[in-house]
């Protein structure tokens, strides 16, 4: 079993940075591939970044490929998100999922065992 815990959300203006951050608890850790989503209002969730359990394959939705960085610290359990440049499309609540399988990151919300409460990101322009 693995609990998350998001953090890091809040306002920002366009062209601001956030890093989120998701505590993950047990001691697997290291054996999860992560990613993170979000869900705007009136929308489906949708996938943003993930990262395999080792930190070497990241993945990126076009939407945010070159402004959003994924990482991990297995170490403290943890993985970030470092948005830069947002834009107020970027405004939604944000998700960390985790998957108990050492291969490439999915993409796909179905794929994921476990999630957070998430954490709101909201952007104005």
């Amino acid at each position: 079993q693995v609990q998350l815990v998001e953090s890091g959300g809040g306002l920002a203006q366009a062209g601001d940075s956030l890093r989120l951050s998701c505590a993950a608890s047990g001691r697997t850790f290291s054996s999860y591939r992560m990613g993170w989503f979000r869900q705007a209002p009136g929308k489906e969730r949708e996938f943003v970044a993930g990262i395999s359990w080792s930190g070497g394959t990241r993945m990126y939705a076009d939407s945010v490929k070159g402004r959003f960085t994924i990482s991990r610290d297995n170490a403290k359990n943890t993985v970030y998100l470092q948005m830069n440049s947002l834009k107020p499309e970027d405004t939604a609540v944000y998700y960390c999922a985790a998957d108990a399988n050492r291969g490439l990151p999915s993409t796909t919300v179905g794929t994921y065992d476990y999630w957070g409460r998430g954490t709101q990101v909201t952007v104005s322009s």
